[in-house]
């Protein structure tokens, strides 16, 4: 079978390479998936260029999230079949024709979704999901976030909304807040607008906002946490823009505020099974009725990678960037 692997860390375009493997068997506990389409995240490019929280040893295949079919069970798999469409994210080596996997992480997917949908639902959407259900906000609660016109910025606004809960999302152009506005995001403030604060307090009506969270760092997450009311949280989500952060103590100090962050990979092992097959639920619901959409920018063969990479980094792209094994 084809497959991405590199022996060495560094650029992604430059040390991903295409290569002939072996056909996987999956073992006791397993199942080997036939890939359909494999989503480009960050973590997975940062994690080849050796840079992310996992450093995997050398060579090493690349790869983390993929929607396929059962093509091959291991000895004592129950509740899943040969021929059963999955999704699976947290997986390893899915940038390839096939992968085998640990069954419990092989979800079975609805056939309401495409085959596109389901590439993409168990890393980013459930981090967003689960990132949301962690500040505990309910209905009437107000939050707020940057990056909103990124993927797991929109998704989280969106799933917001369905639950109740106000989602003020920052961006960067106004042109932005159009583009939101059509993805089913009512609340964007484009932060090029000297009156942005007031902006956010015409949308919240001076309600408290209770929760936020920053993808971005440097002073953008500042900015998150001069805008929280007495007793919010700041969940740390990513650091697009600096791995620093610029907050001021004394909205920490006076406010009681409280700053933490959000690895999907830690809170996904720490959340009980049954809340999680909750969230996963409830995510699977939003999509189906479209209040949460996974817009595909392109597709890419293997043998494009260091285009298919590129394009993941290229501003104002429309959506995810998949590989098509």
């Amino acid at each position: 079978m084809r497959a991405l692997s590199y022996s060495e860390f560094g650029r992604p375009g430059e040390v991903l390479t295409v290569h002939d493997a072996p056909l996987p068997e999956p073992g006791p506990g397993q199942v080997r998936v036939r890939t359909r389409f494999a989503p480009i995240h960050n973590h997975d490019l940062l994690t080849v260029m050796g840079r992310y929280g996992i450093r995997p040893e050398l060579p090493a295949l690349a790869g983390s999230e993929a929607g396929g079919t059962i093509d091959a069970l291991g000895a004592g798999v129950t509740g899943l079949e040969i021929g059963q469409r999955v999704s699976v994210g947290r997986g390893s080596g899915t940038w390839a024709e096939a992968f085998v996997v640990a069954a419990e992480s092989a979800i079975p997917v609805p056939d309401a979704l495409s085959d596109e949908q389901v590439a993409q639902l168990g890393s980013m959407p459930f981090s967003a999901i689960s990132v949301l259900d962690s500040l505990g906000l309910v209905a009437g609660d107000w939050l707020v976030l940057n990056a909103g016109n990124g993927a797991v910025g929109r998704m989280v606004a969106q799933l917001a909304e369905s639950r109740g809960i106000g989602a003020v999302s920052l961006v960067r152009r106004a042109d932005a807040v159009t583009a939101l506005a059509a993805e089913g995001v009512p609340h964007a403030v484009a932060t090029d607008d000297d009156g942005w604060r007031e902006r956010v307090a015409e949308i919240t009506g001076g309600s408290p906002i209770l929760g936020a969270i920053d993808s971005v760092g440097g002073a953008s997450a500042g900015e998150l946490l001069s805008l929280l009311g007495t007793g919010g949280t700041l969940v740390i989500f990513g650091a697009m823009e600096s791995p620093a952060l610029e907050l001021a103590s004394t909205d920490i100090i006076f406010k009681q505020l409280t700053v933490r962050g959000f690895w999907g990979t830690k809170v996904s092992a720490a959340t009980p099974v049954e809340r999680q097959r909750e969230l996963f639920a409830e995510l699977v619901a939003r999509i189906v009725d479209g209040t949460v959409t996974l817009p595909v920018d392109h597709a890419y063969p293997l043998e494009q990678i260091a285009e298919a990479a590129a394009r993941n980094f290229a501003p104002g792209r429309a959506g995810k960037v998949l590989l098509q094994p």
